[in-house]
């Protein structure tokens, strides 16, 4: 069975939602499942890194106040509590993601897709780190396994541009309007964060 997932690394639901898939995957005891994580921008034009606050942030893009954007971090940080993730809303800030999806796609070539998706939604919603500078990118290559040479010069290059590309392209033309977004075996198709059970459900009528 294949799994494509359509996610950011900016999206705190698709580290939440990632979480559900791996728990529905488990319960539903299949074996043999192929996950494959395919790039989506959430905001293309973010800043590669940023000092304001996520507070901010959504204050802006959703024009409420500070307050009433914090009321709604707490609810998705406690979201993220009910599966084991604490977000650090307070120290979190924007990032541009599209040179850690070319890092992902860089991982997935050399057989460490899986760890590097892991590493850099933990570097960002966990750990708070700057996923939109090489600098941090770098130290996560190496954190799971790359050699840093081989990264620092494929960042400095065009390698795996157009493959983020056709990834956000290819979203759009299935009809993504929001991530996370997961496709089975090209068959069934589930938006969103999706309770545990759900996920069981549509995995199971794949398999069959």
């Amino acid at each position: 069975m294949k799994i494509e997932v359509w996610s950011d690394y900016v999206c705190p639901f698709c580290y939440i939602g990632k979480r559900h898939l791996e728990e529905a995957i488990e319960q539903a005891g299949l074996q043999d499942v192929e996950v494959v994580y395919k790039a989506y921008e959430l905001d293309p034009n973010s800043p590669a890194t940023s000092e304001k606050s996520m507070a901010e942030v959504l204050s802006e893009k959703y024009n409420m106040s500070v307050e009433e954007a914090k009321a709604m971090t707490d609810n998705v940080a406690a979201q993220a509590k009910a599966v084991n993730l604490l977000y650090d809303f307070e120290r979190m800030t924007p990032a541009n993601t599209f040179q850690a999806h070319r890092l992902a796609k860089f991982a997935e070539a050399e057989g460490l897709g899986e760890e590097m998706t892991e590493r850099l939604l933990r570097a960002y919603f966990i750990e708070a780190e700057k996923i939109g500078t090489f600098e941090v990118l770098l130290k996560l290559a190496e954190e799971v396994g790359l050699s840093k040479a081989q990264t620092e010069k494929m960042l400095h290059s065009e390698v795996f541009i157009d493959e983020v590309k056709q990834d956000i392209e290819e979203a759009g033309q299935i009809g993504v309007k929001g991530v996370p977004f997961f496709v089975i075996d090209r068959k069934f198709a589930l938006s969103g964060a999706q309770p545990v059970a759900t996920f069981v459900e549509a995995l199971k009528k794949a398999s069959e």
